[in-house]
């Protein structure tokens, strides 16, 4: 039988983790095997020593001594911006364009009439907003993930805006 395998099931039963049935198992074969008694007896003998070691502890004020210590030392501050702030307003631009390039190119897809001779009214005020044909511009759904992401990515773009100005106002 393998030497690893037989280490283990004997820490099993030396730690009282083996099942019942593998406790006569290792029982029987501890009476009639000298290889699983010796092994028995080496592995006994290595949980006492384990048992009689203590573990080492710090010293009570351990963590709050270490704790004076870095304050005592000037660290550095983090850098403020890793990312340059005109790559992020590029970013935001070309999402801005694409996104106001995109409704140009629904609403000019979308059926505008209102009336019943299917022409176009001239006066605003008289287009029924209830008539008209969205089916043209939000048929996609990759359309509305696009635009999802875009209301997301402008959400944040706002919150990151308004934190901002918050912090300088509390500067001030």
């Amino acid at each position: 039988m393998n030497t690893n395998n037989i280490e283990e099931r004997l820490w099993n039963f030396i730690d009282g983790t083996a099942t019942a049935e593998e406790k006569t198992v290792i029982e029987q074969l501890l009476a009639n095997n000298a290889e699983w008694k010796e092994k028995y007896h080496d592995l006994l003998a290595v949980n006492k020593l384990l048992e009689a070691s203590e573990l080492e502890a710090p010293s009570m004020r351990f963590s709050k001594n270490v704790m004076e210590e870095i304050s005592k030392l000037h660290i550095a501050p983090a850098a403020k911006n890793y990312i340059n702030k005109k790559i992020i307003w590029g970013i935001g631009f070309f999402f801005i364009t694409l996104l106001i390039g995109f409704l140009i190119y629904g609403f000019g897809q979308m059926d505008w009439t209102s009336s019943d001779q299917g022409t176009i009214s001239k006066n605003i005020n008289k287009v029924d907003l209830t008539k008209i044909d969205f089916s043209k511009f939000f048929n996609n759904s990759w359309v509305n993930a696009f635009m999802m992401i875009n209301v997301v990515l402008g959400l944040v773009l706002l919150d990151n805006y308004l934190t901002n100005k918050r912090k300088e106002f509390r500067k001030q």
